[in-house]
């Protein structure tokens, strides 16, 4: 349980535990009008049965004289009017605290899934390769939703455990006896409903999170590949695996869902038995009619009939709790990860940029890369070439900054990269993946991705990418619409708009990452001619397996067994690279 709470106030700022402090004192002040509320009946039942009684209580008698009543009656009247009044002003307060609790709890969904939005985005590119794309999905639109609920069940135990302390502690004063017996039978039920219901619960929330991940994998992984699906006409396999992951969430939900009633069923037959149980036993020990403890007895119906709610919607709070406690799991974690917090340094290419002895691995005792000593200098063309895993792709990323050597350091003129000037240095760079993703919007709109749009530069990056007449003409220009991935484009279009992405900043250094290898040769040829006329002022480095895409380079380096060697003129073999 305290680590429960740990993870809970870990994940709560210091505004919501303020806010928090609130809703308790509230709730307390809140329990006592329910007190007030459940006790103040029988008093008026009792005077308007027996009007002497208003001269035999001492404290209504100072009343009757303090405000100078006429009549009895008229202090009857008088008395049910202010409790109309009270029980309607107890109903406002009572929903004004509803509302409270709604606006702290459900508010937490969009601090919960910004934060969690804030902290991937500024999450290592290091640690973000390890994740899976659609658990940090499920975790800001399903986990995050999922931690509101759980948070809105503490509330609502919070709530209703001073209302039954305060009702407990009247019923204790009129009668301990029957108010310990009652409580043993309570407490007895409340520990069988938390052992076998509650268990049953905690099992179908572990299976609706286990389910969830499936079902979102599944998703992304099919609509990613679509076209590929549609060419083997074979969706039997993928819907059997969404079939499984659905039905298994559903039948978590339906469990879940099922018991949480179970409670309030079990409780309200609990407490019918109770006042039946106290009736019989009245009956007995007295050997007649009961009229002489009816005022005993109601005022422990009304405080059943109040007490039994509250203690269920306590249960179902607790409920609520562990059937989302992997949620708190999830999200506690996921906070957890430290994000990226580079300082605003400058720093500036104009001489060379320098790897010396640069050591790197994924996995301890697996070096990718092992003293590795290069220099580019500025303005050159450089390639590097290799078998497929041979590190070639992990170079570039420690060249572009987003791995740190492990052994080893990475200077630009001599200045040292790190977190001060790391964000300086990336803004200086162009990078043009294999795997170009355009989302579903203008050409204007994936251009820019997410910058400020200057449609002058834009323009500028498509005509250097040589795509701007033919968007001009066949379609909208920078306001043709590309489609989810780029689908309404060719290859050939998405990488020539992939360009002009990267040229959009206007980058010191143009980066290509196997960006042609899905391409015809001739395409590639084009594109890699136009490249090099772009490049012309800038650095270049490029990966890649064709001769055609290097031969514009004035050094090639072949990397191998973890070490990297100089390799000019490259060596050919039927055009291609070795």
């Amino acid at each position: 349980m305290q680590l429960f709470f740990s993870k809970l106030f870990s994940i709560l700022t210091q505004h919501d535990k303020k806010f928090l402090f609130v809703l308790v004192f509230i709730s307390i002040a809140i329990s006592l009008i329910e007190m007030v509320g459940v006790t103040a009946v029988l008093p008026f039942i009792n005077i308007a049965n027996n009007f002497s009684a208003i001269h035999t209580n001492h404290y209504l008698e100072l009343t009757y004289k303090f405000f100078d009543f006429h009549s009895d009656i008229d202090f009857v009247i008088a008395m049910g009017g202010v409790l109309l009044v009270f029980y309607f002003l107890r109903s406002l307060l009572n929903l004004g605290y509803f509302y409270l609790l709604a606006k702290f709890s459900k508010g937490r969904y969009h601090l919960i899934a910004y934060r969690l939005f804030e902290n991937y985005l500024g999450m290592s590119y290091r640690l973000f390769i390890d994740k899976n794309s659609a658990e940090l999905s499920k975790a800001i639109i399903n986990e995050a939703q999922n931690m509101t609920t759980l948070i809105s069940g503490l509330l609502l135990m919070l709530s209703e455990v001073f209302v039954v302390i305060f009702i407990y502690s009247v019923m204790l004063y009129i009668n301990w006896k029957i108010t310990l017996l009652i409580s043993v039978i309570l407490i007895v039920n409340a520990l069988f409903l938390v052992l076998t219901i509650s268990r049953a619960i905690k099992k179908a929330g572990v299976s609706r999170e286990e389910h969830q991940k499936k079902f979102f994998e599944i998703l992304q992984s099919s609509l990613g590949n679509f076209k590929l699906m549609k060419l083997n006409s074979n969706t039997a396999p993928i819907l059997e695996k969404f079939n499984r992951a659905s039905a298994g969430y559903a039948s978590a939900n339906i469990r879940n869902e099922t018991l949480t009633h179970f409670p309030r069923l079990f409780l309200e037959a609990l407490g019918f038995g109770i006042v039946i149980f106290m009736v019989i036993y009245l009956v007995h020990k007295y050997q007649s009619d009961i009229s002489g403890a009816l005022a005993l007895i109601s005022m422990f119906v009304l405080g059943l009939y109040r007490l039994m709610p509250s203690a269920n919607r306590i249960l179902s709070g607790y409920n609520q709790i562990i059937f989302n406690k992997r949620s708190l799991d999830i999200i506690h974690n996921d906070l957890m990860y430290d994000a990226e917090n580079f300082g605003d340094n400058p720093i500036a290419f104009n001489h060379s940029i320098q790897l010396d002895h640069v050591y790197f691995e994924y996995d301890p005792s697996k070096p990718i890369l092992d003293d590795i000593t290069l220099t580019i200098f500025n303005g050159e063309k450089i390639a590097f070439v290799g078998e497929s895993g041979s590190g070639k792709s992990t170079l570039i990323d420690l060249i572009i900054g987003l791995y740190r050597p492990k052994s080893g350091a990475i200077t630009v003129d001599g200045v040292i990269l790190d977190e001060g000037n790391i964000k300086a240095w990336r803004s200086k760079i162009g990078y043009i993946p294999q795997s170009i993703y355009l989302f579903d919007g203008t050409v204007a709109q994936n251009v820019a991705f997410n910058v400020k749009i200057n449609e002058e530069r834009i323009k500028k990056a498509l005509h250097q990418a040589n795509i701007l007449e033919f968007l001009e003409s066949y379609h909208e220009g920078i306001h043709t619409r590309v489609g989810e991935g780029g689908i309404k484009l060719s290859g050939g279009q998405r990488q020539r708009i992939a360009i002009a992405r990267a040229l959009y900043g206007n980058p010191e250094i143009l980066v290509l990452d196997e960006a042609t290898s899905a391409l015809d040769t001739d395409t590639e040829a084009k594109i890699m001619e136009e490249i090099y006329k772009i490049c012309e002022d800038k650095t270049l480095i490029v990966i890649a397996h064709r001769l055609s895409t290097i031969e514009g380079c004035g050094k090639v380096y072949t990397i191998k067994n973890t070490r990297i060697n100089l390799e000019f003129p490259p060596i050919i073999f039927k055009n291609e690279l070795v």
